[in-house]
Order: C-alpha cells, then structure tokens, then sequence
C-alpha cells in the first residue's frame, strides 16, 4: 500500500528540524534499518538545504516543498524549491583534489552515496524537484 505525507516549509533553517523528525517518523513506520534511516535523513537534510540556500536563496516568502511517498519495499522523497533552481551538472566533483577541502558543494555527493537513486529536474511550475529512493534491505 502506498501512503503519502506532505509538508511546505518557509525557506528558514529553523524549519529543517521539522523535516528531519518527519523523515525520522517515516523510516521508523518503515522499518528501515538505523543506519539506513540515518543515512537517508541526512540526504534529505542536505536536499532540504539546497532547497532553501540554493533554489529559493534564502528567500523567507518562498516554500520549500517535502513529499514523503512510502511503499512496502521503498521510499521516495521529493524536495522542491519555488526558486530559480539550480543545474547540479554545473557543480564541482567535491572528490576532486582541487576541491577537498572546500566544505560546500558536498549535499548532492551525500545524497548519490546515501540514496539508491536521485534525480534533478525542473517542476513545470517553476523551482527544481529532487527526488530520492531508497530501497529497503534485509534488517
């Protein structure tokens, strides 16, 4: 049975806890393993970021986005920003030598490691969507 949790938040870093307890409350329902719920709650955490920092530049009067779609094998979260967006093709590799020490640039290498999938495209509405599987595993 597929089940879908929604929530909007004002681009403000305060409300980026909110989201990580929803995120919490969802694997657990889930089932997920500790480690993957962890995992997983820090992709979302980063995505969230992006949302707010990146898509909507930290503007208070735009949304961000947080659709929770739950499955009995898999969770998919999508983030969306009501912003201008962004192109992750245009970031650097933070693996690079060049840039290993640089401490942004990071939130999108965190979720390709942690999610089993993640895909960037743009909402016909405006803003950019993420958005994130992970598949469960045997706990």
């Amino acid at each position: 049975m597929t089940e879908t949790i929604e929530l909007s938040i004002n681009s403000k870093l305060e409300f980026v806890d909110l989201v990580a307890s929803v995120t919490k409350s969802v694997t657990a329902k889930m089932g997920f393993s500790e480690d993957d719920a962890s995992w997983i709650e820090l992709a979302v955490h980063e995505a969230v970021i992006n949302a707010i920092m990146h898509g909507n530049r930290n503007a208070a009067d735009k949304q961000v986005d947080v659709r929770f779609v739950t499955e009995e094998e898999a969770l998919t979260v999508y983030v969306r920003d009501h912003g201008a967006g962004f192109d992750p093709a245009h970031l650097p590799d933070p693996t690079d030598s060049d840039h290993l020490l640089n401490p942004s640039g990071r939130g999108i290498f965190y979720m390709r490691t942690f999610m089993d999938e993640v895909e960037h495209s743009i909402h016909p509405e405006g803003g950019s969507v993420v958005r994130m599987k992970k598949n469960k595993r045997g706990n």
